[in-house]
């Protein structure tokens, strides 16, 4: 059997072929075992880039699992095209924009404002589908659900009558809002109490469902999250950004790091040090898989050492790092409740687009850091209003305080030497 389409849980196994059943979450993973499951794609060994489109969905659709399964099913690479095509146009007409490269320039002076001596490259994600990253990693869920449409494939069957739904305080949400707009699916909405009036307004433009999810006495973790899982077990779709909830979801997201693979190939730069901001951890897993992709297609001499960084208000990654304590990864997937566990504090903080109680996917971020010898990084408030006022001022980025709170990282553990990159992502609303 081909792997294409193939995804394998990290924590016990199980094999989950995304042509029969949906590789959302672990089947497993209501087992009652301690294990951390996670599903991830089998990688295909040869894959290229389409350098003639500037779409990261068609550059880089070889890379991507829902691509494969389409080939696997019999649809043509242009069937492929045409479906990514009429998303990407349905987005403009949606939000005003579609999937194009963002920028990724040198900023001389942002490094020179902070005493950082090595080059520091940013990457520009404000510009993206509904201002962030975010839509990257569900763009690639929406893409795998057309193409069990197109092809007519057993997963599929009965989709079409099931909603949406994601739990988020902001950039995710209106990232899955605009996406459903464009797929004309319909779409629940979890955010709490405090999300800001203009991302709610937006969402109701959008034409998303809102529930606002209040703290309940004695119950831990994140109100937004367990309401947007007593949905999923209703029935609703996983469209979130948690890749425990939809293993699909970080694969998206890999096109950010081959965009900044690419880019550094062209320009001979080779950053030894990524500053990634930390909430639920898509972002940073991402990247982190996307980087080993481009080592093995020889687009980067090295993956860069991974810095993950978190505010001092909410730090569940930098803890379960600590518990950690240079054991095996390995062995502590099979012991999640001992590393990783809600956060007992309601947490506050100018960066509050990463103040998610648990790290989701920390383990794919603990192999990572090990792996590259990177480590967590925890910013004070100080630290990441000064990251905010300081890499907007010298870039003209309009950036939030979530969206450089990897600068933050950068200027409270800068790199004994070489160079560094950071993501500024999520526009200031």
């Amino acid at each position: 059997m081909s792997d294409d389409g193939q995804f394998v849980c990290h924590g016990c196994g199980a094999r989950v072929d995304a042509a029969l059943s949906l590789p959302f979450r672990c089947p497993n993973a209501d087992d009652g075992r301690d294990i951390d499951h996670l599903l991830l794609p089998a990688d295909a060994d040869a894959v290229g880039i389409d350098t003639a489109s500037d779409d990261p969905f068609v550059r880089y659709r070889r890379f991507l699992s829902p691509y494969r399964l389409a080939r696997r099913a019999g649809l043509s690479d242009e069937a492929w095209r045409d479906i990514a095509g009429r998303l990407d146009a349905a987005l403009i007409a949606a939000d005003g924009t579609g999937f194009r490269l963002t920028p990724l320039r040198e900023q001389a002076r942002l490094a020179q404002a902070i005493g950082f001596s090595g080059r520091l490259w940013v990457k520009d994600e404000t510009g993206n589908v509904a201002g962030s990253h975010k839509a990257r990693h569900l763009m690639g869920v929406m893409l795998y659900l057309r193409v069990l449409e197109a092809a007519r494939l057993p997963a599929g069957d009965g989709l079409s009558s099931r909603r949406l739904a994601i739990a988020s305080c902001g950039n995710a949400a209106l990232a899955a809002a605009v996406i459903a707009r464009a797929a004309e699916w319909p779409l629940d909405v979890f955010i709490p109490p405090d999300a800001s009036s203009s991302v709610v307004r937006r969402l109701t433009e959008l034409g998303a469902t809102i529930t606002l999810c209040e703290r309940r006495a004695g119950e831990r973790g994140d109100p937004c999250f367990l309401r947007f899982r007593e949905a999923v077990t209703a029935g609703a779709i996983p469209f979130g950004v948690q890749g425990t909830e939809n293993g699909l979801a970080i694969e998206g997201g890999r096109t950010l790091a081959l965009e900044m693979a690419e880019t550094f190939a062209a320009t001979g730069a080779q950053p030894e040090s990524l500053y990634v901001q930390i909430g639920g951890g898509a972002l940073a897993s991402g990247l982190a898989q996307g980087f080993a992709l481009a080592a093995r297609q020889g687009l980067v001499a090295a993956v860069p050492r991974l810095m993950a960084v978190q505010t001092a208000a909410c730090a569940p990654l930098a803890r379960a790092w600590a518990q950690l304590s240079g054991g095996d990864p390995k062995s502590a997937a099979q012991r999640r409740s001992q590393f990783m566990w809600a956060w007992e504090n309601a947490p506050s903080s100018i960066a509050s687009g990463i103040l998610d109680d648990e790290t989701y996917d920390w383990f794919e971020i603990v192999s990572a850091m090990r792996a590259s010898g990177g480590a967590p990084v925890v910013a004070v408030e100080a630290v990441l209003q000064r990251a905010h006022e300081v890499g907007v001022a010298t870039t003209g980025i309009r950036a939030s305080a979530t969206g450089t709170a990897g600068l933050a990282g950068l200027i409270v553990a800068p790199p004994a030497s070489g160079d560094a990159a950071i993501i500024f992502s999520g526009i200031e609303r």
